[in-house]
């Protein structure tokens, strides 16, 4: 999964998200990296009307439809609830790079997520840090991600953050109240989605600031 940040205009953003966003990554981790103080979430689509039902990415044990990967939607619910986890590899299973050219796909497997490479230990920084921005400010007991239906083309699905919430708040809003300086419109976040092989995978995480 890659990571681009834009900034269009002076404005401060919670040092978290910025760290994390003008890193561009691609690979996996583990839990090495993650946090682990925070309450755990699971994908729900219940809490929002017209939705898919999504996948969980818990710690262990893992709930029931944990690592769900069938849609786009649930494979952004899935890396979602896994940074509010601070369940690093679970993000590193749900990301993944499209091809390109000659180069092949590469997705989140086992083995990588649990390696110690440069690009896992990567990953493990940008969950840490995403964690506290995606989390609510007053979360409860078990935070719930759920993501609303998206319009698909040929394998690929953009997902923005105004699509996903997280206890009823949607995923932009509780970034900017994470943040000093930036009005409600500033803050336009999206994750690209690409079907390869079958399953969904996230492949992309957009920030623009300003």
């Amino acid at each position: 999964m890659s990571v681009n940040f834009r900034q269009k205009s002076t404005g401060w953003i919670a040092g978290v998200v910025l760290a994390a966003a003008v890193t561009t990554l691609s690979g996996c981790t583990d839990n090495k990296g993650a946090a682990t103080d925070k309450p755990s979430a699971h994908g729900s689509a219940a809490a929002h009307p017209g939705a898919r039902e999504t996948g969980s990415a818990g710690t262990k044990p893992q709930r029931p439809g944990a690592g769900d990967q069938s849609t786009p939607e649930a494979a952004v619910a899935t890396l979602i609830t896994a940074i509010i986890d601070g369940d690093t590899k679970q993000a590193c299973l749900v990301s993944g790079t499209p091809a390109t050219g000659s180069a092949p796909a590469k997705v989140g497997t086992k083995s990588m997520c649990e390696s110690d490479s440069p690009e896992v230990r990567q990953m493990g920084d940008m969950v840490k840090r995403l964690r506290v921005s995606f989390t609510p400010k007053k979360p409860s007991g078990d935070p719930k991600v759920t993501v609303s239906q998206v319009s698909e083309n040929g394998g690929k699905a953009v997902v923005p953050a105004d699509k996903i919430t997280v206890d009823g708040q949607t995923l932009d809003a509780i970034i900017l109240s994470h943040s000093t300086g930036l009005k409600p419109g500033q803050v336009n976040v999206k994750f690209d989605a690409t079907k390869i092989a079958g399953p969904w995978y996230v492949t992309n995480m957009d920030l623009a600031i300003g």
